[in-house]
């Protein structure tokens, strides 16, 4: 049976698959994944993986693969809809079997959406007249006009009844924006009156994993009380399992989580270039929160506020997220209560300076390559830069590199240019190297080697390769969805390939969860081979590569049309030649 796409979001989510699994398979964590002894054939190495970010399975050894409902069906052999009962019950969820149930979750889908039309109105409202001076009060706080518009910020008129009039105007009901938590109700000599519950306030949609607009912050623009306001709990929102911007730092590359206090301290955070800042919602980090971070990070730089509050909130949050096992760090800020003040005072160097202070790592490295040589000799001072660039050369952030770059230079008693172009030549030849390493991997019909999974086929592999591109990289970053223009699964050489774009496609543009968790109608041969698909080690997550592979595509496509056009062609005029021949016997 079908069931609703917003009740198979809710049940996987429910059911962290590292968690399923763990019950079946001992598992070890190393790096973002867990791995254990395969379930489903006999090994005495480890070769079966567990990834809690993609919320999939794999197993290199035997190749099976797919999410925590295909992982229910093969291990208990078990139908679709019986795996999607056996999980269900499982947390306690009930089945959307009947009417009842089902128009739940379609109510659910309403509010989403709902949420989702109150925040572009908020936003609207803010580019408008009416949001000059909330405009006016982002630009003194620093935010830039695409900081604003990456995070969706807006503005609730001052007005009782502004947003409730026009989401009427649209289609809703009062009662469904009371269930959202837009709109509050007062009883007054026997009449029941409505009034929206964010006015004249600067408002923070919050975001889920899947892309949702599930609630809302307010901020009044001067000393009054409440400074902020915040949605109650709804249908769709839970603030104790849900995190202020976790839907984009759980993209960044940076290798930890800064955790902040504020929605103000974690948007500055992004604008100046640490995109890996979340924020509680108004409440003390639960353990909800903290089994959430521990899916995306092993490191959490903690940048509580440096008052008794922040202090204290340090305090309980420690022994939390070491308990989840993630590594913690302290950011103590000299001359600034939080990240928001520290930055717009120092700069993003210094912060970067101090965050990296917190860890340690590089210098200790560098120290490292410094004791093997003798820098008294001129030989080996140059023996020492040459290997100090190509290791700072591997650090992903510009200001460590240009920072270390200082401290080799001062070593050896060089200047700090000359020590910058040697690093800059070190770092241009590595990324050179990666991108050449990219297109030969990916684009080339070399790269894609036939599937494990005999009942699939690749029979145009320079294509293929390309399919796989364009799949794991939306896997990873379903925005560029937005970019693929009108291609469809249609284009696809590998059908199975081709049917998992458009599914999840549809489910981008439907505002639903982007995995293979989630995908039905997929045996489950296919969804290993997805699995295996996604779970490419050398693969790039980059526009330019998306658009090298929907490049590919078309052109193998286009060529695929082609070379059918000419058979029928010749089909027919084959057809022709026998009708002629057989007319004049």
């Amino acid at each position: 049976m079908a069931f609703p796409p917003s009740f198979i979001d809710d049940l996987v989510a429910r059911n962290p698959i590292e968690d399923v699994v763990g019950q079946y398979v001992q598992l070890k964590r190393s790096g973002a994944n867990y791995f254990g002894l395969c379930p489903f054939h006999g090994e005495k190495t480890a070769s079966f993986s567990v990834a809690p970010n993609k919320q999939i399975y794999y197993c290199f050894g035997c190749h099976k693969g797919g999410g925590v409902i295909n992982f229910i069906m093969e291990i208990e052999n078990l139908s679709y809809p019986d795996a999607v009962r056996f999980l269900a019950k499982r947390v306690g969820m009930e089945v959307p079997e009947d009417e009842q149930y089902q128009s739940r979750y379609k109510a659910q889908e309403r509010l989403w959406k709902l949420c989702r039309e109150a925040a572009r109105f908020f936003h609207e409202t803010l580019m408008s007249d009416q949001g000059k001076q909330a405009r006016q009060y982002l630009t003194q706080r620093g935010l830039s006009k695409s900081t604003v518009t990456r995070f969706g910020l807006g503005f609730a008129p001052d007005q009782w009844t502004a947003l409730t009039d026009e989401m009427i105007r649209r289609g809703y009901t009062r009662q469904e924006l009371m269930d959202a938590g837009l709109v509050v109700s007062r009883e007054k000599n026997g009449k029941t009156s409505y009034y929206d519950k964010f006015r004249n306030r600067v408002m923070f949609p919050i975001i889920d994993l899947r892309g949702n607009v599930i609630a809302f912050g307010g901020r009044v623009m001067d000393d009054s009380k409440p400074k902020y306001l915040n949605s109650p709990e709804t249908g769709i929102f839970n603030k104790r399992k849900n995190l202020f911007a976790l839907n984009i730092a759980k993209k960044s590359k940076q290798g930890r989580i800064i955790l902040c206090e504020g929605y103000m301290d974690t948007i500055t955070l992004h604008q100046y270039g640490f995109d890996c800042a979340v924020a509680s919602l108004g409440t003390a980090l639960t353990e909800e929160q903290v089994n959430l971070l521990s899916k995306y990070t092993e490191q959490v730089v903690l940048t509580y506020d440096s008052d008794a509050a922040g202090q204290d909130a340090t305090r309980r949050a420690i022994p939390m997220l070491e308990k989840a096992g993630i590594q913690v760090k302290i950011l103590r800020m000299e001359g600034a209560k939080d990240p928001d003040e520290y930055l717009k005072k120092f700069g993003a160097d210094r912060f970067a300076v101090l965050l990296q202070g917190s860890e340690n790592q590089a210098e200790y490295r560098l120290q490292t390559l410094q004791r093997q040589y003798d820098l008294t000799s001129d030989e080996q001072k140059v023996e020492f830069l040459q290997k100090a660039a190509q290791l700072i050369a591997t650090f992903p952030n510009a200001v460590e590199r240009e920072v270390y770059a200082g401290r080799a230079a001062q070593a050896v008693g060089i200047g700090l240019e000359a020590m910058k172009m040697e690093v800059s030549r070190a770092y241009k030849k590595r990324t050179n190297r990666a991108e050449r390493r990219r297109e030969q991997q990916l684009l080339s019909p070399a790269a894609a080697i036939q599937p494990k999974v005999r009942s699939i086929r690749y029979d145009n592999v320079r294509s293929a390769a390309a399919e796989e591109g364009i799949l794991y990289q939306v896997l990873r970053e379903p925005a560029l969805f937005d970019q693929a223009g009108d291609l469809t699964g249609s284009q696809f050489s590998v059908p199975v390939l081709g049917r998992a774009f458009d599914e999840l496609r549809d489910r981008h543009e439907r505002g639903l969860q982007v995995s293979l968790a989630v995908l039905e109608d997929f045996t489950p041969d296919e969804l290993t081979h997805l699995s295996a698909v996604a779970q490419k080690q050398d693969a790039l997550v980059s526009e330019a590569a998306f658009s090298d592979y929907l490049s590919v595509i078309r052109e193998q496509s286009q060529k695929t049309q082609q070379n059918l056009s000419q058979d029928a062609l010749m089909d027919l005029q084959a057809r022709l030649k026998r009708k002629k021949g057989y007319g004049g016997q």
